[in-house]
């Protein structure tokens, strides 16, 4: 008897408010570390209309020019247009100072940055690794960037979302039901040339890549709210660095610890720590000892080695779990320096991260392979 399951992720456009502030924060991330590969960052951003206001603690040998760098990363997202109420040139404030001391001790030490739960996911539904449903919704809002950007669909403006309904047969992914999406847009284009377009240009290309019929177009929803959406961005929505965790991970088909990851410099064990879990996972599923694997681990503010980690096959494995877990502990030192050293982690490669997904992007140290 088929076992039968439907199952929906979600993933935001760069230009989304939250993810705004997720590349600002990500971008003060690179230039400090490009600056002083030993800093330590933990910087928060919030953009609403005609405002940007960036808060948190860094600690780098240079000083590094905050307003700039904010500007040139809303500039190269498309906010250029006043009539966005939002755009590089929107008044900036800036209330950023040195870490805490306290917290510096532990991690001078080679302590973990913060205390918490990490986990990484890795499945064999996907060349990516990753569950169907969030790769396709991630595929989907950088097809509508790149058709934005390229002036393929020249109507379109910054911002947008979108949803996939995914149907599973006995555990692996076989059709797309639902497909939602939704992008802001000139006024002048009419309902029906904005989802023709959109199905075009955009639905079509991404599912026939990963070999998937598209749904009918009756089962594509376009801005929901009578199919208009004129001006996007943090005019119609108020944004937050780190708002964005589900998106960032595995769409909720992995559990999550609750740590978002932008605006953290790698010593922080919410970001480092889950690449971390995530490096190991991958190589359990791509090794072939399981169809699906996740891995936890936890750690304490000031401690260097994880207080638990722990591995998950469900039911999946077909090597026994003994060995899957020696193969596990193998491939990294869990302690935060062997994270930092084995992965390569203090360098400027994070801002990049913060747009379509942390995991399933190749270039990324951990999403390697090992042979």
């Amino acid at each position: 008897m088929k076992k039968i399951m439907h199952f929906t992720s979600e993933s935001v456009a760069s230009g989304h408010p939250d993810k705004i502030c997720d590349q600002i924060s990500d971008a003060i991330v690179d230039a400090a570390l490009k600056a002083d590969p030993m800093s330590r960052v933990a910087v928060e951003t919030l953009v609403t209309t005609n405002r940007v206001v960036l808060a948190g603690e860094v600690t780098c040998k240079k000083k590094l020019d905050y307003e700039g760098i904010a500007r040139k990363t809303i500039k190269s997202l498309g906010y250029t247009n006043p009539k966005y109420n939002f755009s590089y040139t929107s008044p900036i404030s800036v209330y950023i100072h040195q870490q805490s001391p306290d917290i510096a001790v532990g991690v001078d030490d080679g302590g973990a940055g913060d205390q918490g739960m990490m986990f990484g996911y890795a499945t064999n539904e996907t060349p990516e690794y990753m569950p169907m449903p969030l790769v396709l919704a991630h595929r989907l809002v950088e097809r509508m960037d790149e058709v934005r950007e390229k002036r393929i669909l020249p109507f379109l403006r910054p911002d947008g979302k979108s949803e996939v309904k995914v149907v599973y047969e006995n555990d692996k992914p076989v059709a797309v039901d639902q497909i939602v999406l939704a992008v802001p847009h000139d006024p002048k284009v009419t309902n029906e040339k904005l989802k023709l377009s959109l199905y075009e240009k955009v639905v079509k290309p991404v599912l026939k890549k990963y070999k998937m019929t598209p749904p009918k177009i009756t089962n594509v929803i376009v801005n929901g709210s009578k199919g208009r959406w004129e001006i996007g961005g943090p005019a119609s929505d108020t944004g937050v660095t780190g708002r964005k965790i589900i998106v960032d991970t595995y769409g909720a088909f992995a559990r999550h610890g609750g740590g978002a990851f932008s605006g953290k410099d790698p010593t922080k064990v919410d970001r480092s720590g889950a690449y971390a879990a995530r490096y190991i996972a991958k190589n359990i599923v791509a090794k072939g000892f399981a169809d699906r694997a996740e891995v936890r681990v936890a750690y304490v503010i000031g401690q260097r080695e994880p207080l638990a980690k722990a591995v998950e096959t469900f039911g999946t494995e077909k090597k026994p779990i003994a060995q899957i877990e020696a193969f596990a502990w193998s491939l990294l030192d869990l302690s935060v320096p062997g994270i930092l050293k084995g992965l390569n982690l203090r360098r400027p490669i994070y801002q990049e991260t913060a747009r379509y997904g942390h995991f399933g992007r190749s270039g990324f140290p951990w999403e390697k392979v090992i042979s």
